[in-house]
């Protein structure tokens, strides 16, 4: 993985002029690193500092939900915590993540956004504490990660909404889902 410092300068720069090669020559540049070793820096090029963006930001989301004591809520409110985590944390950056999405649904790259969906949403239910190791794994998993998606394409959206209003998106997503209790007869 390539390290972190290098990754923040990366989306930094990525914030104001997209991702690119000439975006991690900057980055080694403004991390004080000679870019003529930029293979070494960023032995996968674009998506491979993007991969490691998602990671670094996956294992942020971990350490701040610990953090914030997500495992004292109820399952439900666990993982909208979480996700709202790694919104906010996200947020300064909202124009690197518009910019990695435009890579990553290039055809070519269609793995490795299918790889790091799978891999946030499993780090998303780790960070709230989930160990099932049955069935339900999968389809916990397969669920987060559509309500996620979902909810990153409606913030991303050309309206361009704030951040609340995308907590309240992801409120009615998560509502969609839960169990309806049966009305008293």
């Amino acid at each position: 993985m390539t390290e972190p410092h290098l990754i923040r300068a990366a989306v930094a720069i990525a914030n104001f002029d997209g991702w690119s090669e000439a975006t991690l020559r900057a980055a080694c540049r403004e991390a004080g690193e000679d870019p003529v070793l930029l293979d070494s820096h960023f032995p996968r090029g674009v998506t491979g500092a993007i991969d490691d963006w998602a990671a670094l930001a996956d294992a942020e989301m971990d350490q701040s939900a610990a953090a914030a004591g997500v495992e004292a809520l109820r399952v439900p409110k666990r993982i909208r915590r979480v996700v709202e985590l790694r919104l906010r944390a996200t947020e300064p950056d909202k124009e690197a993540l518009r910019g990695a999405l435009r890579v990553l649904a290039l055809p070519w790259n269609l793995g490795l956004a299918a790889r790091i969906t799978a891999r946030t949403a499993s780090a998303m239910w780790h960070a709230a504490g989930d160990s099932s190791s049955d069935f339900s794994w999968y389809t916990r998993r397969a669920t987060l990660a559509a309500i996620y998606t979902a909810t990153i394409a409606y913030w991303l959206s050309p309206r361009d909404p704030d951040i609340e209003q995308a907590l309240a998106f992801l409120d009615r997503r998560l509502a969609d889902i839960a169990p309806r209790r049966r009305a008293a007869a």
